[in-house]
């Protein structure tokens, strides 16, 4: 689209919009979505209410803004039917699911979820809000699922900042692993196929409480690690002692003086046993390094006599120009699995840093301006949708292009 939209509405927008049901209790509702998401799709360097009411005929910053903080619609139910026109279209298919963060730099103390916090973003500490985003991702089609904003304990510790903002009383401070499996647990409940595996940074690989949450639910993972994760390279076996028969009876196991080993120790132990390993075509030629994998146990809190955890994968890559491994993974996968495979799954997030950098740059993902809660969801909401229509028009292009060419062929 041109800088400035047409009065008249898209098409194909038009068409997109019609499979949802979205309830206003004023009729203007509708018109404002469609005119929102014109405005989103058009060419402008800055999406917020006051550009895009220059840019779009038929509305105003007023009416814009309404549409987002203060017009009474269900975005979660919204975002259900998203997913399940992301199943209906066939961009679903045995694809993985995966975690990421994502910053949103702002100014200030106002707006919703603010904070002096680490963002992969930015790549440093600053002011920003933080998403935790959930994204499908297969060979068929890439997409984001569902968020959820991270509140840090300083805002659910002051109720009256989160009456400002409009954070609803039910909402207060979570790790953002717990608002992964609420992510996680929300997009089955929609109807989303479990996934083969589940992906996920450091962040979230590094909580016990994370991966024993998959499990729990019978998802496999393939999650990052720090280097200085606990692990049994060989099952430690180990006891409950004998009790004296009084008081409660012991839980905590005893390991017969054996004591786990880092990753890091593990790999270094192990660096004759790297293999180069190609897992994909990159856009500027092939993906190569050098991995290893072995089967470990967890030790989580051993020294407390916690038993190992569940036997999985560890995987770890260490280039031939690096003095050391370079990244970690914990992957519970099947036990046969080629050492490619489980390079290629474990590295498969990259799709979704293209999704972020074109919801940025063409989308206006971050360039919301408004401070309350409700807006920050409708706006992120929108993006969401509009990303969803950019990717089915560039799918049913693609196929129309190749129907033409098998027309005109002699």
């Amino acid at each position: 689209m041109d800088i400035h939209a047409s009065p008249a509405s898209l098409p194909e927008l038009d068409e997109f919009l019609a499979t949802f049901q979205v309830r206003f209790r004023r009729p203007e509702g509708k018109a404002a979505l469609e005119r929102y998401l014109t405005g989103l799709l058009t060419e402008l360097p800055n999406k917020n209410c006051d550009t895009m009411a220059e840019a779009v005929p038929g509305t105003n910053e007023q009416r814009l803004q309404e549409f987002l903080t203060n017009m009474q619609w269900d975005e979660q139910d919204l975002n259900r039917q998203r997913v399940a026109k992301m199943i209906a279209e066939a961009t679903v298919g045995n694809g993985v699911l995966l975690f990421d963060d994502t910053g949103f730099a702002k100014q200030g103390k106002a707006s919703v979820g603010v904070a002096r916090q680490y963002s992969g973003t930015l790549g440093k500490v600053g002011n920003c809000q933080l998403g935790v985003f959930l994204s499908y991702v297969s060979a068929r089609g890439h997409a984001l699922v569902d968020k959820r904003l991270y509140l840090t304990p300083a805002w659910s510790d002051d109720p009256a900042r989160c009456r400002a903002a409009g954070i609803p009383d039910t909402v207060g401070f979570r790790p953002n692993w717990q608002l992964a499996v609420e992510l996680i647990d929300q997009a089955l409940a929609w109807g989303l196929p479990p996934p083969p595996a589940v992906l996920a940074d450091s962040a979230y690989g590094e909580v016990t409480a994370f991966r024993e949450a998959l499990q729990a639910r019978q998802l496999a993972y393939a999650v990052g690690i720090s280097k200085a994760l606990a692990v049994w390279p060989e099952s430690p076996g180990g006891a409950v002692p004998n009790g004296t028969g009084r008081g409660r009876p012991r839980k905590c196991m005893r390991f017969g003086g054996k004591k786990p080993v880092s990753v890091q120790e593990l790999a270094l132990a192990h660096r004759k046993r790297f293999r180069t390993v190609t897992w994909r075509e990159g856009s500027h030629g092939r993906l190569t390094s050098r991995f290893w994998a072995q089967r470990v146990e967890s030790a989580h809190d051993w020294n407390h006599g916690k038993a190992p955890g569940k036997e999985v994968w560890l995987l770890v890559e260490w280039p031939a120009d690096e003095p050391g491994p370079v990244k970690y993974y914990l992957c519970d996968l099947p036990k046969d699995m080629s050492l490619r495979r489980l390079v290629a799954t474990a590295r498969g997030r990259w799709r979704v840093e293209q999704d972020y950098q074109q919801m940025k740059e063409e989308l206006g993902l971050d360039h919301f301006e408004g401070r309350s809660w409700t807006g920050w969801h409708h706006h992120v909401t929108m993006v969401m949708l509009a990303h969803l229509f950019l990717r089915l028009e560039q799918k049913r292009r693609a196929s129309k292009s190749t129907l033409d060419a098998a027309a005109s062929a002699p």
